[in-house]
């Protein structure tokens, strides 16, 4: 049976989430309220079967479109942006929030890091498969506004075209506040993968929240490390929770870091 497209609301927010094997969940917000990132982790996590919710796939593997009227002279304005990552999956983004042709702009590839990605691959192997998964997340409030819940297969190009499966409707997880850590490094080698292996085997093992880790190489982006006061690398800041606090040196004093991050205002 045929199922048709959903009828969206004039003005909504849509927050798509991509696995790196291509899978989709995403969501349509007319209160352009809640805090939808760490809600589709959680239901990426139950779809999937997964240890814990895949923070780290934010914000690299996302997709915003936002829809809302100008008040200046009373225009629909339509802003859609992609991280690096997604930006291919431009046709299947028009189709689920009926976009048309939209061409959707790339947001900064600095938040994006492939070597900090990566180190999550063998704990999540999941994510690297496709599943053929597009699947839109509603929660109670969503589902009052009468948003529709399934893509139809036939709304997708030929090359787009996937099964669909039903919509699953999760419970929304409560409000999660984590860290938010910049990792300042110099080049793509050998000590920066081990750096990088060595703070994520730590972060994995000790926190008790969730985290983004944002990588930043000061030979690409040297205005950051200039913004940040970036005298050596590597350079650990914790950005949230306040105050920030950072470590500048190698990052294998593992008590160092726990009070860094101890140090918090949650």
């Amino acid at each position: 049976m045929k199922v048709d497209r959903p009828i969206l609301p004039e003005f909504f927010k849509g927050i798509a989430l991509f696995t790196p094997g291509g899978d989709l969940i995403y969501c349509i917000d007319s209160r352009k309220q809640t805090r939808w990132h760490l809600q589709l982790c959680v239901a990426l996590q139950e779809i999937l079967g997964l240890s814990e919710p895949p923070h780290f796939l934010i914000p690299c593997y996302t997709a915003t479109v936002d829809c809302w009227l100008d008040q200046s002279d009373r225009q629909l304005r339509v802003a859609a942006e992609a991280y690096p990552p997604v930006l291919r999956h431009q046709t299947l983004l028009n189709a689920i929030f009926g976009t048309g042709d939209l061409v959707w702009h790339p947001r900064s590839e600095e938040m994006c890091e492939p070597m900090a990605i990566a180190t999550y691959h063998q704990q999540f192997p999941e994510l690297w498969e496709n599943h053929d998964l597009v699947v839109q997340y509603a929660s109670p409030e969503a589902r009052s506004d009468s948003i529709g819940s399934i893509v139809s297969p036939s709304s997708f190009p030929q090359s787009q075209q996937t099964p669909l499966p039903k919509q699953t409707a999760l419970t929304p997880p409560p409000q999660t506040q984590g860290y938010v850590l910049r990792l300042f490094v110099s080049g793509s080698n050998p000590s920066t993968e081990r750096t990088l292996e060595t703070l994520h085997q730590f972060l994995e093992q000790c926190l008790d929240r969730p985290y983004t880790l944002k990588v930043i190489d000061v030979l690409k982006h040297p205005e950051q490390a200039e913004a940040d006061q970036i005298s050596a690398t590597p350079t650990l800041i914790k950005i949230w929770p306040k105050p920030v606090r950072r470590i500048v040196g190698e990052l294998n004093d593992d008590e160092k870091i726990m009070r860094l991050l101890r140090y918090s205002e949650f």
